[in-house]
């Protein structure tokens, strides 16, 4: 039998995704389901889906994309770890306490600066992450909440951000004018511009629902993690008393400074393309280890000179740093293989794509549609990106240039891709929101899922006014008041 191209390809992601969340052990779940997926692609013959498993593992972790990630986590773990060491955290989380006066602040702080970091969502995740963990640590904020929000700043705000690595990727599926039309679409991209919304609703209201509460409660009583041990050794790490406050501001600001800069160094800005065009044309995953490369030379000038810490102490950082890393780089490296097995060798973009040709959806209702099959794609898939090449030559070939409806498609594809990568568990940013966090992956993942909902239902709402009216003032009303509903009736529900 064969079940490439059918409905059977997104098996293998459902089965993941539910024992995770039912067992709370995301490796060996995470496993079930590329071997169910090897299985399907071997019609059940047990060596050969065996011999597939490991065959695609191998090549997933030969791409030199996904190589590039991998040294990015282990350079960013050190440099956490040496900031860490060199007291550099602990003197900005006084100086913070300080400058900030309760748990709101503490919260919009990290907001804040995840809608400043919004070049790439996996640096986001790592860097808000990194600097925030414990001055919310300091006002009880538990590592879930502190997940959500990191979460919610990367993935949403780099999708509306003209100066990303995911504008970039978006104009290279789109013919033409591929960045003009990147543009068009943001006032449309409901998910992303409600998901910030939300973010308010739950700072400002205090609006913890569901599994989000308990982790509250348990934060309140001095357990942020909410009862995991997993990342508790990273808190191991000795601390000097010579630390300032600028130990972590300046790597932190150099990182940044110097991860752009790498990554239009190799999108050639510096051989006379423009800067825009070197953002389109970068390489995102070698900008990035290079700017944390530069950033470790950085941190040693800073802090050896100075006998902030012992050259043997630097040393010693690298691999605690990697030991940091370690249940992020597993997790992804599981992931991105059971994403190739349902996306790539099953097909399951195939099965959506021949789904919507032989399917005759109404206009009006169309971009509620896309929306939905585009969350249910990256869901399964565990990749907007990869959503977003299935779905946009689709719509592109239906709506002419210059159509509004073309607009309002992309858009709602955008907006889909992001809300299934924000509430999957095997999607690279929400698997990095939890390291930057050190938060139990499967923890991060259950609270955040009645959150990203909430805004994907008022999404649909408001794609439905889109595609009726095609007016932008109206969708995002219609889309903003639906959420704002939701938002006061579980307000009174959970007071």
């Amino acid at each position: 039998m064969n079940f490439v191209g059918t409905i059977w390809a997104i098996l293998p992601a459902i089965i993941a995704i539910v024992i995770a969340l039912k067992t709370k052990e995301v490796y060996i779940s995470l496993f079930i389901g590329i071997f169910a997926g090897a299985l399907l692609l071997s019609n059940f013959h047990f060596i050969k889906a065996t011999t597939t498993v490991f065959e695609t593992m191998m090549t997933n972790l030969s791409d030199t994309w996904n190589i590039g990630i991998l040294i990015f986590l282990v350079f960013l773990g050190t440099i956490v770890a040496l900031m860490t060491r060199a007291g550099g955290s602990r003197a900005y989380g006084k100086w913070a306490h300080q400058k900030i006066k309760n748990k709101k602040g503490a919260l919009l702080s990290t907001f804040g600066l995840g809608v400043l970091i919004f070049v790439d969502d996996y640096f986001n995740c790592l860097t808000v992450g990194s600097v925030m963990r414990e001055v919310c640590d300091e006002f009880k904020i538990s590592r879930a909440k502190l997940a959500y929000i990191i979460d919610s700043t990367a993935a949403p705000i780099c999708i509306i951000a003209p100066i990303s690595s995911w504008a970039a990727a978006v104009s290279g599926y789109t013919s033409g004018d591929g960045f003009t039309l990147f543009l068009q679409t943001i006032p449309f991209n409901l998910y992303a511009l409600l998901t910030i919304v939300m973010v308010l609703c739950v700072i400002y209201f205090e609006l913890d629902i569901s599994g989000m509460k308990d982790h509250e409660i348990s934060a309140r009583n001095g357990d942020v993690h909410h009862g995991s041990d997993e990342y508790q050794k990273g808190q191991e790490i000795e601390c000097s008393d010579k630390g300032q406050v600028m130990d972590l501001i300046l790597p932190v600001l150099f990182l940044i400074i110097s991860c752009i800069t790498c990554m239009v160094y190799t999108g050639g800005f510096f051989e006379g393309v423009s800067f825009i065009e070197a953002f389109t044309n970068c390489d995102a995953s070698l900008g990035l280890v290079l700017g944390s490369f530069f950033t470790l030379i950085f941190t040693f000038c800073l802090y050896i000179p100075r006998k902030i810490i012992s050259y043997r102490e630097y040393a010693e950082c690298i691999p605690t740093g990697f030991k940091m890393m370690v249940p992020a780089m597993t997790i992804l490296a599981l992931a991105w293989t059971l994403g190739d097995i349902v996306s790539t060798h099953l097909q399951a973009g195939l099965f959506v794509a021949t789904f919507l040709e032989n399917t005759h959806i109404a206009l009006a209702i169309l971009p509620a549609c896309l929306f939905v099959i585009g969350a249910g794609l990256a869901f399964a898939t565990g990749t907007s990106w990869g959503t977003f090449g299935i779905l946009i030559p689709i719509v592109t070939a239906i709506f002419s240039e210059g159509d509004i409806m073309l607009v309002i498609a992309i858009s709602s594809i955008l907006a889909g891709a992001v809300c299934g990568d924000h509430i999957s568990p095997i999607s690279d940013t929400t698997i990095m929101a939890s390291a930057g966090a050190q938060c139990h992956h499967i923890n991060h993942v259950s609270t955040q899922l009645p959150y990203a909902l909430i805004v994907g239902i008022a999404c649909v709402i408001g794609y439905i006014v889109a595609g009726l009216t095609q007016n932008v003032i109206l969708t995002f009303f219609a889309g903003v008041c639906s959420l704002l509903l939701i938002v006061f009736f579980l307000k009174r529900k959970y007071a």
